[in-house]
């Protein structure tokens, strides 16, 4: 029974964070009439507003996001061509990327060059955990404990060195450039406020449920290699 409670509340902790954005995204995803436009023609409208040079617009299938090395907002089909409060709000969030970029700020500057490093020292943290019987046949010597808990651990404090960056960078995104973009632009009005406050809230926390992930695959193999 503590074993299925336990389980229960680790999955709540792991899943909630990430059901809860999608309830709010869904919950304010109808399309609005009056809205003067699309969550793309917003985003396009921001560029040429605030003068993001090179900075594109494009429609995505891999999640909304700004792309810091090819300076490209790209945003889901049903939030480039919608007029929701949902369109408004993550194109709003995602041109705060690019404004963050074109003010050079330092942290998004450094998890940009920090990912693709982080992504290989991931992978290959993983497969020589795999790999280290293998090895050990091989050399004909078993790879110290010390050793093989540091390359284990490795790529998954890296990875939370990369969430620790992200979530301060996506908070800046929402409430520092976004909302006051969206509020004193007019884009939105006083009623609607508060919705798109708990949507760009859930943008800034869409990283929090792989941070969490990241977290439980941590103590998972750090109890995998103690009992060896």
């Amino acid at each position: 029974m503590i074993f299925v409670v336990g389980a229960l509340v680790v999955l709540a902790i792991i899943f909630g964070p990430s059901l809860w954005v999608k309830l709010v995204m869904w919950r304010y995803s109808s399309t609005k009439p009056e809205m003067p436009g699309t969550g793309g023609e917003l985003a396009k409208h921001l560029i040429k507003r605030f003068s993001l040079k090179g900075v594109e617009v494009e429609v995505t299938e891999l999640g909304d996001h700004y792309d810091p090395i090819e300076k490209k907002v790209r945003l889901l089909r049903e939030h480039y061509e919608s007029k929701s409060l949902t369109a408004i709000a993550i194109a709003a969030h995602e041109v705060g990327h690019a404004i963050q970029d074109q003010q050079g700020d330092k942290r998004l500057a450094a998890r940009t060059k920090m990912v693709p490093i982080v992504d290989k020292v991931a992978r290959w943290s993983v497969a020589i955990i795999y790999l280290s019987p293998v090895i050990g046949i091989i050399t004909r010597h078993p790879m110290p404990f010390s050793l093989l808990l540091f390359l284990g651990l490795s790529g998954f404090i890296a990875r939370m060195m990369v969430h620790a960056v992200t979530l301060p960078i996506e908070f800046d995104a929402s409430f520092s450039k976004a909302l006051p973009l969206l509020r004193e632009g007019d884009y939105i009005s006083q009623s609607n406020e508060k919705a798109v406050s708990s949507i760009l809230r859930a943008a800034a926390l869409t990283y929090v449920s792989a941070a969490l992930a990241d977290i439980l695959n941590l103590g998972r193999w750090l109890v995998i290699l103690l009992r060896r």
